[in-house]
This record gives C-alpha cells, sequence and structure tokens, in this order.
C-alpha cells in the first residue's frame, strides 16, 4: 500500500485535475473535458458561465467562443447527463450511463410526474428534427420555476431516460433530438450492465480526482442506494483498478460490518484486506469534511509499499517543496484511492494563478475541499444578502499550490470589480499580493474589461494595491 504525506495527495490531486504537468494545457478544451470526465453545467453566469470558467482556469485566455464551440461541436463531441450534477460528459461516455437511464425508466418519475404526452413529444421531435422547449409548448405553466409545463417534463424525461439527448445549444437553451441521429451507431449499440457502468466510471472518476475517498466517488457520480454497493463490491474486488491508499490527515473512516477479500491491484499486487462498509452517508453528497462511509483496514498485509518523491512544484509565485517520506501513517489502515498511474511519478511543473468557479470539479465536494486544502467554502447564492460572509459568488483564489483567499467578483461595464475579497487566514499581503493582482487583472482581460475597481478587502490594505496593474 502507498504512504501519501497530505501535501503529496494535494499535488497528485492537482495534476490529475489538469493544473499541473506537462500536459496539463496539450489538446485544448476537448482534451481537459476528457480528462476531468466531466464539467457541470450551472445557470448563474456572473463573470461567465462555470463551464467557460473551468476551461479559463486550466487554459488561460482561451476566447469563449473557442470554449463552446469545443463544447458544442457538430457532430457531437459531447453531450449533457446527470454525472454530479447537470454536465457535460465526453460523447463516449454514453454507453456507460445506461444505468442511469433505465433507473430513470423504472422509476418513471422525475422531480414531477411524467405526462401521457410523452409519446406526442418523441414523435413530434422525430418528424421535425432538433427542438427546444419553446418548439413543444414552452417550458413553463406562468408560476415559479419549479412549475414546469407538461412539455418540459415530458421532453426531460425523454432526455432521462436517453431517447432524446441535448448535443448543443442555442441561447442556452437545450436543443433535444432523438438519441439516435446524435449518438453514434458504435456507441448506441453497447449493451452495459449496470455493474459494467459503475466499475468503468468510477476508473473515471478517480482518475479525474487523482486521490479520493469512497465518498468523493460516491459524490462525483452520485451513486445511492444498490448502486452504492455495486461501487464498494468493485472496489474491493479490484475491478475499477483503484488502488488503497493511506493519506496523512486525511481522517479515518468508519464502519459497522467487515468482510475479508481480496485486492489486487493493477501492479499485480494481491493483499488479504478487511474491508468494512457502511450505508451510512451514501447518498449523493453526503461525506462532509472528516468523514466517509467506509473503511479498507490493511494493516498487517504484504502488499509492497511505495512512496512518491516530494520534490516540488514550482508555481508562479513560489516553490511548494517538502520533504520526500517512506512512510506517512506506519501501520493505518488505508484512507482512500487512487489511480495507480498518478503513483508512477512525481508531480512537476508551473500552474496559472487563477480564479475557481465554485462549481469547478476541484472543489466542488466542499469537505473534500476542507480536507484537501485546509479551505472551509460555503457559496452565498442562497444565503440572505445580509448574512453573507463573502459575498453572493464566491471564487477561490488557486496560487502557488494552493487556495489563498476569495472573491466575489462582478461586472460593470469595462470594469471588473471585486465587491469583497480576502485573504485567507495566517497569509500575509505582502508575500500573496502579486498572486492576488494576477488572478484578478487575468480574469478582467479574458472577459473583456479593462479596469479593475477593488471594493473591500481583508486585511484593509490590500485594496489600493490591488487596482493596479500587474508590472
Amino acid at each position: 500500500m502507498t504512504d501519501l504525506t497530505a501535501e503529496e495527495a494535494r499535488r497528485i490531486i492537482l495534476r490529475a485535475q489538469g493544473f499541473v504537468g506537462a500536459d496539463a494545457r496539450r489538446g485544448g478544451v476537448p482534451a481537459m473535458l476528457r480528462r476531468l470526465g466531466a464539467v457541470q453545467l450551472d445557470t448563474i453566469s456572473v463573470l461567465a458561465r462555470s463551464h467557460e470558467l473551468v476551461a479559463y482556469a486550466r487554459l488561460g485566455g482561451v476566447s469563449r467562443p473557442t470554449v463552446e464551440r469545443a463544447y458544442w461541436d457538430d457532430p457531437a463531441q459531447s453531450f449533457e447527463y446527470w454525472c454530479h450534477a447537470a454536465c457535460i460528459l465526453p460523447i463516449e461516455h454514453w454507453p456507460l450511463y445506461a444505468f442511469r437511464r433505465r433507473d430513470f425508466r423504472e422509476r418513471r418519475y422525475r422531480w414531477h410526474e411524467v405526462p401521457d404526452n410523452v409519446d406526442k413529444l418523441l414523435q413530434q421531435v422525430r418528424d421535425s428534427g432538433p427542438v427546444t422547449t419553446s418548439d413543444v409548448g414552452g417550458a413553463k405553466n406562468g408560476g415559479p420555476w419549479w412549475d414546469w409545463s407538461d412539455s418540459k417534463i415530458g421532453i426531460e424525461w425523454l432526455l432521462d431516460i436517453g431517447e432524446v439527448v441535448c448535443s448543443r445549444r442555442v441561447g442556452w437553451r437545450r436543443v433535444y433530438d432523438l438519441a439516435e441521429r446524435v449518438v453514434p451507431a458504435d456507441l448506441a449499440a453497447q449493451e452495459l450492465s449496470d455493474e459494467e457502468c459503475i466499475i468503468r466510471l468510477a476508473a473515471i472518476a478517480g482518475r479525474a480526482l487523482g486521490v479520493a475517498t469512497r465518498g468523493d466517488l460516491i459524490d462525483f457520480l452520485r451513486l445511492k442506494g444498490r448502486f452504492s454497493a455495486i461501487l464498494d463490491e468493485a472496489l474491493l474486488s479490484g475491478a475499477t483498478g483503484l488502488v488503497p491508499v493511506r493519506v496523512a490527515g486525511w481522517p479515518a473512516t468508519r464502519a459497522t460490518a467487515r468482510s475479508a477479500t481480496t485486492v489486487t491491484t493493477r501492479a499485480g499486487t494481491s493483499a488479504e484486506v478487511g474491508a468494512a462498509f457502511s450505508t451510512e452517508g451514501a447518498g449523493a453528497g453526503s461525506s462532509a469534511a472528516g468523514t466517509d462511509s467506509s473503511v479498507i483496514s490493511t494493516g498487517g498485509i504484504g502488499a509492497q509499499s511505495s512512496v512518491i518523491s516530494a520534490g516540488g512544484i514550482v508555481t508562479d509565485s513560489s516553490v511548494v517543496s517538502t520533504r520526500s517520506v517512506s512512510s506517512s501513517t506506519p501501520g493505518g489502515a488505508a484512507n482512500a484511492w487512487a489511480d495507480p498511474a498518478a503513483l508512477e511519478s512525481e508531480p512537476r511543473g508551473r500552474h496559472r494563478t487563477t480564479l475557481v468557479s465554485p462549481f469547478d470539479s476541484l472543489i466542488w465536494h466542499r469537505g473534500r475541499t476542507e480536507r484537501v486544502f485546509g479551505f472551509n467554502y460555503q457559496l452565498e447564492l442562497y444565503v440572505p444578502k445580509h448574512k453573507r460572509v463573502h459575498g453572493y459568488f464566491t471564487m477561490p483564489v488557486l496560487a502557488g499550490g494552493r487556495l489563498i483567499g476569495r472573491v466575489d467578483p462582478a461586472r460593470e461595464g469595462t470594469t471588473l470589480v471585486a465587491r469583497q475579497l480576502s485573504l485567507e487566514p495566517g497569509l500575509t499581503s505582502a508575500k500573496w499580493i502579486d498572486a492576488l493582482r494576477d488572478a484578478l487583472w487575468s480574469a478582467a482581460e479574458w472577459v473583456g474589461c479593462d479596469s479593475v475597481r477593488v471594493e473591500r478587502t481583508d486585511p484593509p490594505d490590500l485594496a489600493p494595491l490591488l487596482s493596479r496593474p500587474p508590472t
């Protein structure tokens, strides 16, 4: 079993997420999407929409039209479906979500009862070609946002069960077309079992996350019930290809039942592993900072131990360096899983100083964000304005391999406004001022702003220094 320091795990995660490494920017947006496995969509647009911000954080000043074309190209390079949330997914992943399409079909329920007109809707799409909700009768009945029309409910359910697919948007409206016209025939012909789907998706999630607890994997894929049980079995059998690791400082996990099984890693290492799994908190998004719902006990096994050297990542404004270690918590239990390929080499490279979308997969699991970065993050969109601490759409600032602060941005004409900016406790303005300035001005240039105005900062002395462009 591999022992990792928390620092080593964090660097592996940054590389897996496309921030660090020689290949991080190679291949542009399409390669980035395939590296991440899923890019979350959201309706909110402050500086830009979240799926655009995800690309910007990793690739820099790629134009927004270029980003959009890469996602919504014709023929389809991607499709929209339910992963961690509503996400853009590589088109080749279409067969892997058959388990979820079958589950929707069996339940015949979404957030609303499925109406009786779905067959007519499907025929309309078949006869008239791609449609939007306005083409089939509109999205709403005229009430609150959740008061969907029967046509909207029906067309979304057809998307859920895979009869129609969305592979592009027009004016932020989904365009629905028959799956048979959009999904390549070789992908549509694949019939995978629930187990095959989850095994392959878990491997994708593990590669995208780099190092992850079971709860992280559950959250990435939003698994629950029998599907989370399939994941548990696949992890223990080694079918996912992920290997157990022990990360120092990450919390031990909890258990309610034990069983012994043999785990065979991709490298061929076999060992008797006493494993424990709990259904507590197995639902989507349930794992919080410091908790998980499974334990993999590996005390005393004869598995070969390997360690990643911690040489250092050269960053924009500092060098992160830690000593190489041979063991972090000798004799303890594994508390995470890792992609074995990520353990084969030391993460090195330079990463951008950047603002990060609240819906970026680097930080979308708030408990994981606190565990990996020591960064307690809450998005305050739905918090009453007078109760907000950091702002409406607070974006963390990634610099020097860590999250150093947060900004609540806005745009006024050609001015990027930092309504509120704060540096994390314990960090000094003198050391991090350049990184904060770079993050603000780079974002401003990307969205077409030529000035920056900073309204409130913590500490207060930051404000006048940040409004001047970098030299």
